[in-house]
C-alpha cells in the first residue's frame, strides 16, 4: 500500500501489485473451543464481503465515510510500531494513538451497530520500509501474537489484515515470526471462543505470485495456517498500458493455480472462495496507463460473483470521488471523472 504521508514511491520496473491474504480455518469459520458456542466477537464477516480501505491517518471519521458511501465494512490502515525494535503497536505508528477504545473505538462501534465491521490492517509500505511492521520490529513471536489478540478483543473484530510488501517480503525472520504469530493467535481464538482471521498484503505480478511470495505461503502452510488470498491489482510499474479488469483476472488465475498446488484436496470452488481482489480505483500511483475505470468495476464485479471469491476491496475509500481529474495516485480523489461514491455503491451489493 502507499505510505501514509506521501504518494507511494515509484517501484523498480519489475515491481508488482499488491495482494491481501486472509487467514481462516478452512476457508470459512474456524472451530471453537466448544461445539455450538458462539464466538466472543460474534459480528462475523459475510461469506462474500466488500471492504474498501480507509486511511486512518487522513483524519476522516470512519463511521461517517461508511454511512455516506454505503460501504458497511472497511479495512482500516495502518497499525505499526513507533520505532524499529519495538513490540508495541500504534495506529499510524503514533504513540498518541494506541490500540484502545480511545482510538477509533466509538467509530468502529458505530459501524458495527449499523450491521458492518472493520478489518484493522498492520504494516503497509511505510512500515515495511522502516522496519516498523510489528513482525519485522519485534523479535518475540508471543508478543506479536498478543498484539493481534488485543486488537481483536479491543475492537471486537473477526479479521486482521497484515500488509507485507517492500522490504518485509525479503525479511525471512520477519515473515517467519509473522506466520508463527498467526498460528499462535488462531490457537488462542480456538481456546477462547474468538473468531480469528488474518490478512496478509503482499505483491503479485499481473500473472500471479512471484517465487518469493510462494515461499512465504509455503511457510505459512507448514506452520498450519490456512488462508484466503485476496490480490490487490495495481501499481505494476512495468511501463505497459493495462486493461486493469483483465489483469485482475489473470493475476487471480495465477494465484488460484498456486493455491491449488498448496491445497490439492480442495475443490475448484473452495479455492476460488480462498481468493479476493483489491483494486486502486481511478489512476494508480504509476499513472494513466494503469487506470481502473467504471467499466472495469462492472467487469470485476461480474467476474467475482461468477467465481464466488471471498472479498472485493479497493484503495481507498477517500479516493472514491472525481475531485482531481488527471492526477495520479492522489490520496483523496481518484483522478478520473466519476460520481462521488460510484465504486463503493457499485461494489457494496457484493456483500452477502
Amino acid at each position: 500500500m502507499r505510505p501514509r504521508t506521501t504518494v507511494r514511491a515509484a517501484m523498480a520496473a519489475t515491481a508488482t501489485a499488491v495482494a491481501t491474504i486472509a487467514f481462516a480455518a478452512t476457508g470459512g469459520a474456524p472451530a471453537y473451543a466448544a461445539a455450538g458456542t458462539a464466538p466472543a466477537n460474534s459480528t462475523l464477516l459475510p461469506g462474500h464481503v466488500f471492504a474498501p480501505y480507509w486511511e486512518s491517518y487522513n483524519g476522516d471519521n470512519a463511521a461517517t465515510l461508511s454511512q455516506q458511501s454505503g460501504a458497511k465494512f472497511l479495512s482500516a490502515a495502518f497499525i505499526q510500531t513507533a520505532s524499529s525494535g519495538s513490540c508495541t503497536a500504534y495506529w499510524d505508528g503514533s504513540t498518541s494513538m494506541p490500540i484502545a477504545q480511545s482510538t477509533f473505538g466509538s467509530e468502529f462501534s458505530q459501524i458495527q451497530s449499523s450491521g458492518g465491521n472493520v478489518i484493522p490492517s498492520f504494516g503497509g509500505y511505510t512500515a515495511d520500509t522502516t522496519n516498523t511492521d510489528i513482525a519485522d520490529s519485534c523479535t518475540s513471536v508471543s508478543s506479536i501474537a498478543k498484539v493481534y489478540e488485543n486488537t481483536i478483543t479491543t475492537y471486537n473484530v473477526p479479521r486482521i489484515d497484515l500488509d507485507v510488501e517492500a522490504n518485509s517480503l525479503t525479511n525471512t525472520a520477519g515473515w517467519t515470526r509473522r506466520n508463527q504469530a498467526v498460528k499462535m493467535a488462531e490457537a488462542w481464538g480456538r481456546s477462547t471462543g474468538h473468531h480469528v482471521n488474518f490478512s496478509f498484503t503482499m505483491p503479485v505480478t499481473p500473472n500471479g505470485l512471484t517465487s518469493g511470495e510462494d515461499q512465504i505461503l509455503q511457510n505459512a502452510v507448514a506452520d498450519g495456517d490456512h488462508f484466503i488470498l485476496n490480490i490487490m491489482t495495481f501499481d505494476y510499474y512495468t511501463g505497459q498500458t493495462y486493461e486493469m479488469a483483465q489483469q485482475t483476472e489473470t493475476a487471480a488465475q495465477g494465484a488460484f493455480s498456486e493455491l491449488q498446488s498448496l491445497y490439492p484436496s480442495k475443490t475448484a470452488s473452495q479455492i476460488w472462495h480462498m481468493l479476493g481482489v483489491t483494486e486502486m480505483v481511478g489512476i494508480d500511483d504509476f499513472g494513466a496507463p494503469e487506470t481502473f475505470t467504471e467499466a472495469d468495476a462492472t467487469t470485476v464485479l461480474n467476474w467475482a460473483k461468477s467465481k464466488g471469491i471471498d472479498m472485493i476491496s479497493f484503495w481507498a475509500i477517500e479516493r472514491d470521488n472525481g475531485g482531481c481529474p488527471g492526477v495520479k495516485g492522489a490520496g483523496t480523489c481518484s483522478g478520473i471523472v466519476q460520481p462521488t461514491w460510484y465504486f463503493s455503491q457499485h461494489f457494496e451489493p457484493f456483500t452477502s
